[in-house]
C-alpha cells in the first residue's frame, strides 16, 4: 500500500475516523495498533513474523533488565549498611554484567537477522570473487532473500528503545501492546524517521481529540509531501532510469546532468515520503521527529549530514558514535598521542584531541554506508563522507587560517554562498556512487565525467530519457518553488510555512492550496497503467 496510492488515503481516512470516535480514550492507542497491523500485514504478509520477533524480543528483554535492576536495588537497598564500598561496587558490577549479557544477545540476534538479509548474498559474492582470484574450486550459495518491509527502520527504534533501557533512560513498557504499537507504527514504517522512545511513545499511548488546526496542517503537509513526490521525483526517476538501463552508453554531459537530476529526485522523493508520514501523524495527534532541515543549503558536510535524514544521524550518534568515541580504548589512544613526543607540539596536541573522534565519525559513516546497501559502491559512498569530515576537522585550522590571510570572510554573503556550493560538490561527488550501478561504474562515471564532455551531444541524449521540454520546464518551474519555500523557511526558521500562510488573507490561501492540488492532480506521474515509483528509502 503505497503512500501516495487512493487506498492509502482511504485507509489513513479511516483510521483517523475510528480512532476520533473510539469511545475508550484510554485506550484509544489500540486502534493505531490494530491499523498499523493491518497496513503491515497488507504491504507484506509474508514477513510478519519478523516484525513480531522484533517486539517480543525487545519486549522480553526490557521487562528482564528492568526486573533485574528492581531487585538489585532491593538488595543494595538491605544491604546498605552491611557492606562496604567495594562490595557494592562488586554487586553492581555483576548485575551490569547480566543486564549487559541481555542486551548483547538480543542486539546481536535482531541486528544479525537484519544483516543475513540485507548482506549474506553480498559477503557470498564477495567471497566468490575472492576464491575465484585465487583459482580454488568453492563456491558459496546465493539465496533469494527478499527484505520484510521497514526492517531496517523498526529494528534500529526497537533496539535504541533497548538501549535505553538499560541505560535506564526509559522505564521497559509493561504492556506488550503498547511497545508493538511503537516498533510498528504505519506512518512511519516504510520510511521512518527512526524515533527515540521518550520523544514517540507517550504520544502514542496518550489519548487525543479531533483538533482542525492540525488537521488543517497534517493535510497541508500530506500535500506538500505529494508535490514533491509525484511531480517531481516520478517525474525526474523517469530520465535517471532511462540511463540506469544502459548506462555507459551516455557521454559525460549526461551522467553529469543524471547526477545532478538525481540530487533532486533523492530529496524531493524521501523528504515528500517523510512529509507524507509526519502530517498523517499530525492528524492523529502525534508529532513526528523532522527529518529534513533544508539540507543543501548547508556550508560544511558536517552541516548537510546534521540537515539530511536528522533522525539516522541522531540514532548513529547516540548509540553508535559516542559509545565508540569515550570508549577506553579511543581515550586511551588520545591520551597515549598527547604524552607522545609528537603530542609535545602544537599540532600533535591538536591531532590528540580530534583524531579518536573523527575515527569514530568515521567508522559511523563506513556503518552508513553499509546501512545504505549491500553493494561496495555504499561503502564507498560512506567512506567519502566520513573521509571528508574527518579530513576537514583534522585541518580546521589550516582551513581558518587560510581564510583570514585571504579575508574571505569580508563578504559573509558571498563567502556563504561559496561554501554552500562548495558542500553541494562534495555531496554530489557521493551522489556518483548512488547513480552508478557499481563501484566500477561509479569510478567510469568519473573518468567519463572528466574526458568525456560534449554539450550538443549531451543536450540530444538527454532529449531521448523519456522526457520532453514541457516535462524539463515543469521541473525546473517546480524546483524553483522548493528552492523558494526553503529560502523562506531557511529566513523563518522559527515558524513554519503553514503558519505563516494561516495569517494571510482568506483568498490568498485558497488559491495556494486550490494550486498545489491541481499540480498534483494534473501534472503528477500517476493513474492507471502506471506502475508507480516506489519510495527510494524503502529499500534500506
Amino acid at each position: 500500500m503505497s503512500y501516495t496510492s487512493f487506498n492509502f488515503l482511504m485507509f489513513a481516512g479511516i483510521t483517523a475516523l475510528v480512532y476520533f470516535l473510539f469511545p475508550l480514550k484510554k485506550y484509544q492507542w489500540t486502534v493505531l495498533l490494530a491499523a498499523s497491523f493491518v497496513f503491515y500485514l497488507f504491504a507484506g504478509y509474508r514477513y510478519a513474523a519478523f516484525i513480531l520477533f522484533t517486539t517480543l524480543t525487545t519486549y522480553a528483554s526490557a521487562i528482564w533488565m528492568r526486573n533485574i535492576t528492581r531487585h538489585a536495588n532491593s538488595v543494595l537497598g538491605e544491604n546498605k549498611a552491611r557492606w562496604d564500598r567495594q562490595q557494592k561496587k562488586d554487586f553492581k558490577n555483576q548485575v551490569r554484567t547480566r543486564k549487559r549479557l541481555i542486551l548483547g544477545t538480543t542486539l546481536i540476534v535482531n541486528f544479525g537477522i537484519l544483516v543475513f538479509l540485507k548482506y549474506y548474498n553480498f559477503f557470498a559474492g564477495s567471497l566468490n570473487d575472492v576464491l575465484g582470484a585465487f583459482h580454488i574450486r568453492f563456491s558459496a550459495p546465493t539465496l533469494n532473500l527478499l527484505l520484510p518491509l521497514g526492517i531496517s527502520f523498526y529494528t534500529f527504534q526497537s533496539m535504541g528503545y533497548l538501549v535505553d533501557v538499560y541505560e535506564e533512560k526509559v522505564e521497559a513498557e509493561e504492556n506488550l501492546g503498547k511497545v508493538a504499537l511503537f516498533v510498528s507504527f504505519f506512518p512511519q514504517i516504510i520510511q521512518g524517521p527512526i524515533s527515540f522512545y521518550d520523544q514517540l511513545a507517550h504520544q502514542l499511548y496518550e489519548p487525543h481529540r479531533f483538533d482542525f488546526t492540525r488537521f488543517k496542517y497534517g493535510c497541508e503537509l500530506i500535500l506538500w509531501g505529494f508535490f514533491k513526490k509525484l511531480v517531481i521525483a516520478d517525474r525526474a526517476v523517469i530520465a535517471i532510469n532511462a540511463v540506469l538501463a544502459d548506462y555507459l552508453s551516455w557521454n559525460g554531459t549526461t551522467l553529469a546532468f543524471t547526477v545532478l537530476l538525481y540530487s533532486l529526485q533523492l530529496y524531493t522523493d524521501f523528504s515528500g515520503g517523510i512529509d507524507i508520514s509526519r502530517g498523517v501523524a499530525q492528524i492523529l495527534g502525534i508529532d513526528l521527529a523532522e527529518n529534513f532541515r533544508r539540507p543543501y543549503f548547508a556550508q560544511t558536510i558536517q552541516s548537510y549530514w546534521h540537515r539530511w535524514h536528522i533522525t539516522l544521524g541522531a540514532w548513529m550518534r547516540t548509540y553508535v558514535f559516542y559509545p565508540i568515541a569515550m570508549s577506553r580504548l579511543f581515550l586511551n589512544a588520545g591520551k597515549a598521542m598527547k604524552r607522545s613526543r609528537f603530542g609535545a607540539t602544537k599540532a600533535g596536541s591538536y591531532l590528540s584531541k580530534v583524531l579518536p573522534t573523527s575515527l569514530a565519525s568515521l567508522i559511523v559513516f563506513f556503518l552508513v554506508g553499509a546501512w545504505h546497501g549491500a553493494n561496495w559502491k555504499y561503502i564507498a559512498f560512506g567512506l567519502w563522507n566520513g573521509g571528508i569530515i574527518m579530513l576537514s576537522t583534522v585541518l580546521e585550522p589550516v582551513f581558518e587560517s587560510w581564510t583570514a590571510k585571504l579575508r574571505l570572510n569580508r563578504f559573509p554573503r558571498a563567502f556563504g554562498l561559496l561554501r554552500m556550493a562548495r558542500t553541494f560538490l562534495i555531496v554530489l561527488v557521493g551522489y556518483v556512487f548512488d547513480v552508478a550501478p557499481s563501484f566500477t561504474e561509479a569510478m567510469q562515471t568519473f573518468r567519463l565525467i572528466f574526458t568525456c564532455q560534449n554539450l550538443s551531444v549531451g543536450l540530444a541524449q538527454i532529449c531521448q530519457l523519456g522526457l520532453d521540454w514541457m516535462d524539463y520546464g515543469l521541473l525546473c518551474m517546480c524546483t524553483a518553488i522548493v528552492f523558494t519555500v526553503s529560502v523562506i523557511q531557511e529566513r523563518n526558521s522559527a515558524d513554519t510555512i503553514r503558519s505563516m500562510l494561516d495569517r494571510r488573507p482568506f483568498a490568498l490561501r485558497f488559491v495556494v492550496i486550490l494550486s498545489g492540488v491541481m499540480m498534483v492532480l494534473l501534472f503528477g506521474i500517476y493513474g492507471p497503467g502506471y506502475d508507480a515509483a516506489e519510495f527510494v528509502y524503502m529499500q534500506f
